[in-house]
């Protein structure tokens, strides 16, 4: 082999078909791996966003009731 070759092919003892298994091995690793840390990422932001909207929800039904007011004085019982 060429000695300007040696460094982007693989030594003549290991097959090419185990290099391209272990490279695409890796591959799905890391695909699988960013899969789940964006699926933690997107749990945790769902999460924070719900316990967000329970507390606003909480905080809503303690107000004034402002249209209920409007309504008793057009429609009065």
């Amino acid at each position: 082999m060429q000695p300007e070759l040696r460094g982007i092919f693989p030594e003549t003892n290991s097959s090419i078909t185990e290099i391209c298994q272990v490279y695409q091995t890796t591959q799905e690793f890391y695909q699988e791996v960013k899969y789940r840390e964006d699926f933690k990422n997107y749990c945790q932001w769902y999460y924070a966003v719900a316990e967000q909207h329970q507390k606003e929800l909480q905080k809503m039904r303690s107000d004034i009731n402002i249209f209920g007011f409007f309504l008793k004085l057009i429609y009065p019982k």
